[in-house]
């Protein structure tokens, strides 16, 4: 009895060891992005041949080590081997880890693929004895805000400060997640050096950098959130261990820092004493019309001016429009910006240049035009008026009304001459010359004419033949369709340089109807994740997608970003070269 025991004892043992498992761990699936992510391929048999997934959305900061545990217990062996990888985020999203493979006893296997949700930064629990806790209480990233309480298009500046305590050494530092400003007018301002400054961090004394500046014109009332800036930040931080004079070595760790959320509460502009004519000025300012000159003849141009300058938000409201008396010709005006985004907010001009030519001779009177703005200073409208401009016309033919035309309605007529002899311009002579014609019959052209549709018979043929061929290939013409769609849309966008709306709406489309044509890619599925889960399973190299995903984000943010033509002109260029290292890579 014990024998046979014994035996069955034996034999489930064997089978049990005969059982081959190879799994992955995660130390946690929710994460910040300022946290680590710890994996683990376990496996109760050794292999060779092991093969990690490839970590696309996260860097690896450490492994892979790898870890062996060999025992018996009442003469059973355990056996466990794993290899471990540490990974930090390299953005915010749900992403997978994919399979990883193994070759154990001549067969292959794989682990489950396993989902990771990566938040924004969140705050981590408190540890005095690791080299982090030293590193996170001596180096903070803090977005500080001029005004927290601002009125609708006021400019409000975030600086970016990084502080790190004395002892404390920084090597370098790299972003990697930028906040987005959706509800806001943005502009950063280039930061000229990384001079160290002292300073003060919640009462202690601290050296800081500023890291980025930003100027933000927000767009609607209310409470509005500023996303924060993530860092991951190289930092030296003193250890325990001293070398023979006693002084301390320096430990390196990396440390991801935050700047945290801040709100804003945006007051709207008030509704007490708002001129008619405001259109959205907000700051202080100056308004003038000008004229490059008064006196000249009928059907000389002449240009007007209307001219704002100051502070504020130039870019973003509408100058006021001239009214001028119908004798004279008025053509679109030509606008202009010199404006200067600085630390304050802009600063500059912003013109309507109109070419205004008279048809008569008069003297016109250019109304009085007004411009209404709100101060932020006073927190009152105010409204500047234009002076009264008289322009004399000397020379040239009379209207109607007289040669005094001094009415904005005054009306145009048709131009009579004195001069009897008004059609000595036309000539009133002719002169005939003789022409000689060979007979059509017999003639070259005639036997041309007489062959060619017989010649072009077999021509016919081949076209209705190949027309027929590409009417039944449904997907081909759906293809070739959406192709031509992303020329004329990408042709429509090389159009509208220098007009970002109507720039960036066609670049959108382009690269739209590009990918519905690669991919098979429906309306209803045009979203950033699926694109990239779709070129990932298509192995678009790294560049090429993040490079397509950036461009639809420039879309997605041109609105509130200022652009310039050379802006625009770098990413039609950058257009092409995707699409066409795309063709390469799906063909």
């Amino acid at each position: 009895m014990k024998l046979k025991i014994f035996l069955l004892t034996f034999f489930m043992s064997g089978i049990l060891s005969a059982q081959v498992t190879f799994e992955a761990k995660v130390s946690k699936k929710q994460l910040g992005i300022n946290e680590r992510l710890r994996v683990d391929f376990t496996m109760n048999k050794d292999g060779d041949d092991f093969e990690p997934p490839s970590f696309e959305n996260f860097t690896v900061v450490g492994g892979p080590s790898q870890s062996i545990s060999n025992s018996w217990v009442n003469g059973v062996r355990s056996f466990s081997k794993s290899y471990s990888f540490f990974l930090a985020p390299k953005k915010r999203g749900k992403f997978t880890i994919g399979q990883a493979t193994i070759e154990i006893d001549g067969e292959t296997y794989k682990t489950l693929p396993i989902n990771i949700t990566v938040s924004s930064a969140i705050d981590k629990p408190k540890d005095p004895s690791d080299p982090n806790y030293i590193a996170s209480e001596n180096i903070h990233l803090v977005a500080e805000v001029s005004n927290s309480n601002p009125y609708l298009n006021e400019a409000i500046t975030v600086v970016y400060k990084l502080y790190v305590a004395h002892g404390t050494g920084v090597r370098n530092w790299r972003e990697i997640d930028s906040p987005r400003y959706s509800d806001f007018w943005s502009q950063a301002i280039d930061v000229k050096g990384f001079d160290a400054k002292e300073g003060t961090y919640k009462g202690e004394d601290y050296r800081y950098v500023i890291l980025r500046k930003t100027v933000l014109y927000p767009q609607k009332t209310g409470k509005l959130n500023i996303e924060p800036l993530s860092l991951d930040v190289t930092v030296e931080v003193p250890s325990n261990r001293r070398d023979v004079f006693g002084r301390s070595f320096m430990s390196t760790v990396n440390r991801r820092v935050s700047a945290g959320n801040r709100t804003i509460n945006v007051k709207p502009l008030p509704e007490n004493g708002k001129p008619d004519d405001f259109s959205g000025a907000v700051g202080a300012f100056d308004f003038k019309i000008s004229t490059n000159k008064q006196t000249l003849k009928a059907t000389e141009a002449l240009e007007l001016e209307v001219k704002v300058s100051g502070k504020g938000n130039l870019k973003l409201f509408q100058l006021p429009k001239l009214v001028l008396p119908s004798a004279l010709e008025v053509y679109e005006p030509e606008h202009s910006e010199n404006v200067r985004v600085r630390g304050l907010g802009m600063q500059g001009s912003i013109s309507d240049t109109y070419t205004v030519v008279p048809n008569y001779q008069g003297s016109y009177p250019i109304p009085n035009v007004s411009f209404s703005y709100f101060d932020t200073k006073t927190k009152r409208y105010k409204t500047l008026t234009s002076e009264r401009l008289i322009i004399d016309v000397n020379e040239g033919p009379l209207s109607v009304s007289g040669a005094n035309n001094n009415t904005t309605g005054a009306v145009k007529a048709n131009v009579i001459s004195r001069n009897q002899n008004q059609f000595s311009a036309f000539k009133t002579t002719t002169s005939f010359k003789s022409i000689t014609s060979k007979p059509f019959f017999n003639s070259t052209l005639f036997w041309i004419l007489l062959l060619a549709p017989f010649l072009l018979i077999p021509l016919v043929v081949l076209v209705v033949r190949k027309r027929m061929i590409r009417a039944l290939d449904v997907t081909g013409n759906k293809i070739r369709k959406t192709n031509r769609l992303a020329r004329k849309y990408l042709g429509e966008a090389k159009k509208s340089l220098g007009k970002k709306e109507q720039f960036y709406n066609a670049l959108e489309r382009a690269l739209h109807n590009y990918l519905k044509s690669k991919l098979r890619l429906e309306t209803s599925e045009f979203n950033k994740e699926k694109i990239e889960e779709l070129l990932g399973n298509k192995n678009v190299s790294t560049a090429t997608l993040d490079g397509f995903i950036s461009l639809l984000t420039a879309c997605e943010l041109a609105r509130y970003t200022p652009l310039s033509a050379v802006d625009m002109r770098n990413d039609y260029d950058k257009a092409a070269f995707v699409i066409n290292a795309l063709d390469k890579q799906l063909n």
